[in-house]
């Protein structure tokens, strides 16, 4: 990730929970949307074989209400921090049994940040007066959202 890119994450975590977080924690955190998108697509996969469709479309993708209301806090927070050109480039993901469509695939950068509002906040829940996250923290967390996503 580029310096640019390192410093507006830094921003993002400071503008949405009051987080310091360091490279280490970056390193956390592309694992962490890289494994919660992946998980996302499986959902989207198997709702789209379920209806004997081909492809994944955007409504295959099990978008909670309260995901659905981060993204629309992230919509708010990148008009300030800009972060959705980079999520772009973090929106890979390994090739399915079924092909996301492009209206799906457009759908990814503010999923991933929608995941990442909800990630800060969820810190903040549970440890709200951590300042700078430890593995400790990481940990917990991710096992939240493991269980629920």
């Amino acid at each position: 990730m580029t310096v640019m890119g390192v410093s507006k994450f830094e921003r993002f975590f400071r503008v949405v929970a009051s987080l310091d977080v360091d490279k280490n924690d970056l390193k956390r955190y592309g694992e962490f949307v890289d494994a919660k998108l992946y998980d996302i697509l499986v959902v989207g996969q198997a709702s789209a074989k379920a209806n004997g469709r081909d492809t994944v479309e955007p409504w295959d993708l099990p978008i909670t209400k309260g995901l659905q209301e981060c993204i629309h806090r992230f919509r708010r927070f990148d008009e300030e921090v800009e972060l959705k050109p980079i999520l772009e480039q973090l929106a890979a993901h390994p090739p399915l049994d079924r092909t996301p469509t492009p209206a799906a695939e457009d759908q990814y950068p503010e999923i991933i940040g929608g995941l990442s509002v909800a990630l800060a906040e969820t810190f903040k829940i549970l440890y709200p007066d951590v300042k700078n996250p430890q593995t400790k923290h990481w940990d917990g967390v991710t096992a939240v959202f493991d269980r629920l996503l």
